[in-house]
């Protein structure tokens, strides 16, 4: 297991895994690691806090076990699950050997199926697990309330089977891109931050170092441009995701300088609607990588 007892040690462990972080971030993490308390992170789609939380479980050396919210999410997808067709077949070969399967056996752990709340609360390792409880804000009012009693309690009771409680230390990160508003008792909970878009100068250097083989004045020019063409009225405004798959495309297009003409063909990568794909061509040819 990698040390993290430093908000330095954090912004290192995770450059090595192609993860850059500002020191508010680091500070964050190490944190939630240090202090064993949830984690939220907010900001807008595509500033990094899906892949903040993967880089941690990758620098750690720990398994990360993603929960992704929608609308709907309900215990049997959080939590745990009975594999009720291997229950079937157990019932059908007792009956065939002549024999009975009382309720406990067909209750038992062998056909319990881990969840990602459940898998969490029963690692058992040297290194706890990372639990990213990814866009809790598109999540049911009555989700967020179990989840609310599962970081409270650290346990899951299974009516069939008992109380599980957690064998050992977790980090817990929940990200939320704001498409409503969380209850006051989750946020209260958590240790909070906020993720800005970077900077220019950020996205720049995030950019060199994801994406070794575009030329430095390409770089810069995106870190630029991506930065003012969120200033755009987008129907979709670019995160970091769209900016290193564009340096990616421009440098496999052979692209070493942002002209105009040679960024044209690349434009799917950064504009993801027609009137997007429009504005964004228009911006570019007016100046928007000068």
């Amino acid at each position: 297991m990698t040390r993290l007892d430093s908000p330095d040690a954090v912004r290192r462990a995770l450059l090595a895994e192609d993860h850059l972080v500002d020191e508010g971030l680091a500070t964050a993490l190490h944190l939630a690691v240090d202090l064993g308390l949830p984690l939220l992170l907010e900001g807008e789609p595509g500033v990094g806090k899906t892949g903040a939380a993967a880089a941690l479980a990758r620098a750690l050396g720990s398994r990360l076990h993603r929960l992704q919210c929608y609308e709907g999410l309900g215990p049997h997808e959080a939590l745990y699950e009975w594999n009720y067709q291997r229950q079937l077949l157990a019932i059908r070969l007792a009956e065939a050997q002549g024999s009975a399967i009382g309720e406990e056996d067909l209750f038992s752990e062998r056909f319990l199926e881990d969840r990602p709340l459940l898998a969490c609360l029963r690692h058992d390792g040297p290194v706890p697990p990372v639990l990213l409880i990814d866009e809790i804000d598109r999540a049911d009012d009555e989700f967020e309330a179990l989840l609310l009693e599962f970081l409270g309690e650290r346990a899951i009771t299974i009516p069939e089977f008992g109380t599980v409680r957690a064998a050992g230390p977790m980090v817990v990160v929940l990200t939320s891109n704001r498409t409503r508003e969380l209850h006051d008792a989750l946020r209260r909970r958590c240790l909070y931050h906020w993720i800005d878009f970077p900077g220019p100068d950020q996205v720049t250097a995030i950019l060199r170092h994801r994406v070794p083989d575009a030329s430095g004045d390409l770089v810069a020019a995106i870190g630029r441009g991506v930065s003012r063409l969120r200033e755009l009225d987008l129907d979709k405004a670019p995160g970091m995701a769209e900016a290193i798959d564009w340096a990616r495309v421009l440098a496999a297009l052979g692209a070493d300088v942002p002209d105009p003409a040679a960024v044209a063909p690349s434009l799917g990568a950064i504009a993801k609607t027609p009137d997007d794909l429009a504005a964004v061509g228009r911006a570019i040819r007016e100046g928007a990588l000068g």
